[in-house]
């Protein structure tokens, strides 16, 4: 069997990690094409390092622009590689405009298209990722579903018959990484266990002065220091609209490799993001989340309060440091061998 992973950002670089290494288990073929939507090595190149994936047979080195740019210097880009390779399967990643160019490239050349983290909905349409989530399932002929409720959704969109549920491959890498580093020293000195850990990345969070500043402001209120593990795209637009970050508790930090950032997480007491996938971590190492969003594609990790959700900063001093609940936490994300389903699955 001969498979095409096309990824692009630094989530993808993560879910890559155990497909790859399933693939290469079972002697399948398998070419790795980075479109470079994520470029700074910070994003991009350490992750292939750390999480030992092997090195992109194809950098289509596309970089930044906006959304339709962007996707559109995909879809050129891959036309010829998958026309080339011409692959029993072509797989995509999440919810990027890599993935959706990838899966429209694969479709108009008459290849079959596998997504890994299918079925997930914020029902925000605001969000290009949801746009991009949406349309890959229903364009694509193979669909990984990670939890139940994504698989609940899929099947509610009358894709039943495409899905299949397999677990989260981001939680195999987790699993994996965590008992690696448990007893590795914090990657940033000077800290105690009573630091919360931030990131702050989102149009929403970050592209109005006034929001930004708000929401830098509240994490600046909250009695403890605060390691805010700082985006390219935060620092970028803390410059343009001239907002201070490193301010009161607040340490900012620049994007940490992942094994560290599991390790600071593993020594924090709470998380404060608006990612997807940091909620996910923090609630699979038993770390309280607070998303500075309206809504979660996550929707386990709001089980027992473990994740809190809302876009309103007048409490987000006192919820970042809540105690974790007593409630035990569930297990929906799988059991770390989501990779080894996605396998047998496409060679089946």
């Amino acid at each position: 069997m001969k498979v095409v992973s096309v990824v692009g950002a630094r989530p993808q670089f993560v879910k890559l990690a155990p497909v790859a290494e399933a693939l290469d288990a079972a002697g399948h073929e398998h070419v790795i094409v980075h479109t470079g939507q994520h470029y700074d090595d910070r994003m991009s190149g350490v992750f292939f390092a750390d999480l030992k994936i092997p090195a992109p047979d194809v950098n289509l080195g596309v970089g930044s622009a906006s959304h339709g740019v962007q996707t559109g210097a995909i879809l050129a880009g891959l036309d010829p590689v998958l026309a080339r390779h011409r692959p029993d399967w072509v797989l995509v990643y999440g919810d990027t405009n890599t993935t959706l160019a990838a899966a429209v490239a694969a479709v108009k050349l008459h290849l079959p298209v596998a997504h890994v983290e299918a079925g997930l909905r914020s029902f925000n349409r605001r969000m290009p990722e949801e746009h991009n989530r949406v349309l890959t399932d229903h364009a694509a002929d193979l669909l990984f579903a990670p939890t139940r409720s994504a698989l609940t959704n899929l099947v509610c969109e009358g894709l039943a018959g495409r899905a299949v549920l397999v677990g989260d491959v981001m939680t195999d890498v987790l699993l994996r990484i965590r008992e690696a580093v448990a007893s590795d020293p914090l990657p940033v000195p000077g800290l105690a266990g009573d630091y919360v850990v931030a990131t702050v990345h989102r149009p929403e969070n970050t592209d109005h002065p006034i929001r930004l500043a708000a929401v830098v402001k509240a994490l600046a209120a909250i009695d403890a220091p605060v390691v805010l593990v700082a985006h390219p795209r935060l620092l970028a637009r803390a410059h343009e609209h001239g907002v201070v970050l490193d301010r009161g508790p607040i340490r900012v930090v620049d994007a940490l490799p992942y094994p560290q950032m599991v390790r600071l997480l593993l020594g924090c007491r709470g998380v404060v993001t608006d990612s997807g996938g940091l909620q996910k971590d923090a609630f699979i190492l038993g770390r309280v989340a607070t998303t500075l969003r309206s809504e979660t594609e996550w929707p386990e990790t709001l089980d027992g309060g473990w994740n809190v959700v809302g876009k309103d900063l007048s409490e987000l001093a006192s919820l970042a440091t809540r105690p974790a609940p007593a409630t035990a936490r569930a297990e929906p994300f799988g059991d770390g061998h989501a990779a080894a389903r996605v396998v047998e699955v496409l060679a089946r």
